[in-house]
């Protein structure tokens, strides 16, 4: 592969403050240079491989002296242990059932969900998460209407 400069087409005030990475790498390094290190790396087993293999080799009997100790009423290794076991609890909201009409307009819609809450249907928390719902789809319809607006008129522009 070659290496072809290009001409830096950015902006004046971007190259000031935003170093050039087109050419990454080692820029000491020339193509067709001599190796700094013409053996590469040195054959064989790597200390961090070793103590890794040993640290696997021990895991058996750490656990269980772990697991020992939670039994004798550590609760620092029960604690340890069940974190590893039992996956931690997330926070869900509530199912809730109130009366709700999707296909009447945004604003009725938020007026369903705010009447749910005053009648003590649904926690406040759950219906501001109702109402964020709402209103991210209320953007998201609003936007293809917008894309479907400026479809029609570029194709009454062309024809």
């Amino acid at each position: 592969m070659e290496n072809v400069d290009k001409p830096d087409t950015r902006p004046d005030w971007l190259k000031n403050h935003i170093p050039d990475f087109s050419n990454p790498g080692n820029p000491a390094w020339k193509k067709g240079m001599k190796s700094p290190n013409p053996n590469g790396r040195p054959k064989g087993v790597s200390k961090k491989t070793l103590l890794t293999n040993r640290m696997l080799e021990n895991s058996g009997g750490i656990v269980d002296r772990m697991i020992k100790q939670a039994l004798e009423g550590d609760s620092q290794a029960a604690t340890i242990i069940l974190s590893r076991i039992i996956p931690a609890l997330r926070a869900q909201a509530e199912k809730v059932v109130f009366d709700f009409d999707a296909a009447a307009p945004t604003s009725k819609q938020v007026e369903q969900v705010l009447q749910g809450t005053a009648e003590g249907q649904i926690a406040p928390d759950v219906a501001k998460q109702i109402i964020e719902a709402i209103n991210s789809l209320s953007q998201i319809r609003a936007t293809e209407e917008l894309e479907a607006r400026i479809v029609a008129l570029e194709a009454k522009e062309k024809a």
